[in-house]
């Protein structure tokens, strides 16, 4: 680090800007590997101290990376290397869950819970689930992770007809609902894009602001019964979306 934050070559009038500077010196060093994914940098005030520069010459060199999906800033934690996300295609032809979709890949899977409760249904819920005025949703929030890497946030709503206690869903809640009898077989999606606010871009180690895929899904059982209504946020540099098209 003090090699690497060390005060010379600073001074070279034809090198551009000073953040510029910085900015290049640390890709370089994520680049060749000096900087390894989930290594930490100095605080902003010690790497000022550290190069000589301002603090806000190393602000504005820290943030052109983060906004470039290099260094990711965690509230409270401070400013890492960014983990290198593998580009995953997702077929929109293929009803499965996101511990279905990993497994297939051979990857880990983690959920970070957010949320797990019965609560009054929203005007949203009693519209996509088609629930009635005493009826109560279980809604699921959480944060979807493949080998350590945050991808998606899922937010699912089930009327506790189906779902009476969302603590029994740990992992896949396909599975739960297969287990019963209520497997899914038919979606609708909706996708649209979105720019991510500061508490999802957060949970997702992202910068704000950066794109991300919004997909609402509303699922069927065999019967035509809506079971299912999740709203997910993906992250727009992990996903390509895929639809094989016919000529009918």
């Amino acid at each position: 680090m003090n090699l690497l934050f060390s005060p010379q070559r600073f001074d070279d009038p034809g090198a551009g800007p000073l953040y510029l500077q910085l900015q290049r010196r640390i890709a370089e060093a994520i680049a060749s590997g000096r900087l390894a994914p989930g290594d930490s940098l100095p605080a902003e005030r010690d790497m000022a101290t550290m190069t000589g520069l301002s603090r806000v010459t190393v602000r504005k060199a820290v943030q052109a990376l983060v906004l470039s999906g290099q260094l990711v800033q965690r509230r409270g934690s401070g400013t890492f290397v960014a983990h290198k996300v593998e580009k995953l295609e997702q077929a929109l032809s293929l009803l499965t869950s996101f511990t279905e979709d990993m497994q297939r890949r051979g990857r880990t899977v983690e959920s970070v819970w957010l949320s797990r409760a019965v609560h009054s249904p929203s005007p949203e819920e009693v519209m996509a689930l088609g629930l009635g005025a005493d009826d109560r949703a279980a809604r699921l929030a959480r944060v979807r992770r493949s080998d350590g890497i945050p991808l998606a946030i899922e937010r699912a709503s089930l009327s506790t007809a189906f779902l009476p206690n969302p603590e029994v869903v740990e992992t896949s809640l396909y599975g739960v609902l297969e287990a019963r009898g209520l497997r899914p077989t038919r979606a609708v999606q909706r996708i649209s894009a979105a720019n991510l606010g500061p508490r999802d871009a957060e949970l997702l180690e992202v910068a704000e602001g950066v794109a991300g895929l919004k997909i609402e899904r509303v699922s069927y059982l065999p019967s035509g019964q809506v079971i299912e209504f999740t709203r997910s946020l993906y992250r727009g540099d992990a996903y390509d979306f895929a639809v094989e098209l016919k000529l009918t």
